[in-house]
């Protein structure tokens, strides 16, 4: 069993004791926020602190559940490298797994709640005011673009970059944060570039596939510009803007 805890993260002496072990983590009982055949998330309270944990069952889908890491473990792995970019997340607090004859039997990560923050798609549901305020949707923009430009560089696609995955601040000078990604990974090699490229356009898709509904033409183009660094677009750069606008037809 493999459990790595940060005390110094726990300011409350309960949390260390809850966080102590995979075992007692998977004993607590909280709020159920999110579940399905693989894993389960729920909140829980320890002195003024919010803690958020995912418990997975299973290592994943199918050839995942027998081969290379679990997706528990590729989400931790993901978020840490997220801070070494200096890409603003979720602090991990505890994480790790079971495995019995190298077989995952269940594991876990606990993070601390953002506080203050909101999910883009629930601004977006809820019609928030902020997305009609040019100036803060630029700074949103900006950090988004710059966050994912930056993974990019890195030959790393987060494979699920949707607006309930980017976590913002909705004071006058906002700050992003991306979390939840257990699918995101490296395709570093010359050969898997065509298959990097494809999950390249995904990411940007996903992103523009609720923009194209709720910006302006001239907010999504300035996304693109400041993801690409152009101050022109060139053929290439319109190119890759078609493949980002039609990657969902037919598909929604």
């Amino acid at each position: 069993m493999n459990w790595q805890l940060k005390p110094n993260r726990c300011t409350a002496l309960e949390a260390q004791k809850a966080f102590v072990s995979l075992d007692s983590t998977f004993k607590i009982k909280g709020e159920p926020i999110t579940r399905d055949p693989l894993s389960e998330v729920i909140k829980v309270k320890f002195g003024q602190t919010y803690y958020y944990i995912k418990r997975y069952h299973r290592a994943g889908k199918h050839l995942r559940r027998f081969l290379g890491p679990s997706r528990i473990k590729t989400e931790w792995r993901n978020l840490l490298f997220f801070k070494h970019l200096g890409i603003q997340t979720a602090d991990i607090i505890g994480y790790g797994e079971e495995r019995l004859w190298g077989i995952f039997q269940r594991g876990a990560m606990i993070t601390q709640e953002l506080e203050a923050t909101y999910d883009l798609k629930s601004l977006q549901e809820q019609q928030s005011p902020l997305l009609k305020n040019p100036a803060w949707v630029a700074q949103i923009s900006q950090q988004i673009a710059q966050n994912t430009r930056l993974l990019h560089q890195h030959e790393f696609v987060h494979n699920d970059l949707k607006w309930r995955n980017i976590l913002v601040t909705t004071d006058h000078n906002p700050q992003v944060f991306f979390i939840d990604c257990p699918l995101g990974g490296f395709w570093p090699s010359l050969l898997l570039k065509p298959f990097r490229n494809y999950r390249i356009i995904k990411d940007l898709a996903c992103l523009d596939k609720v923009a194209k509904y709720n910006l302006r033409k001239s907010q999504r183009l300035a996304f693109y510009k400041t993801y690409s660094q152009c101050h022109k677009l060139t053929a290439k750069h319109k190119q890759q803007i078609r493949k980002i606008l039609n990657f969902f037809n037919n598909r929604e």
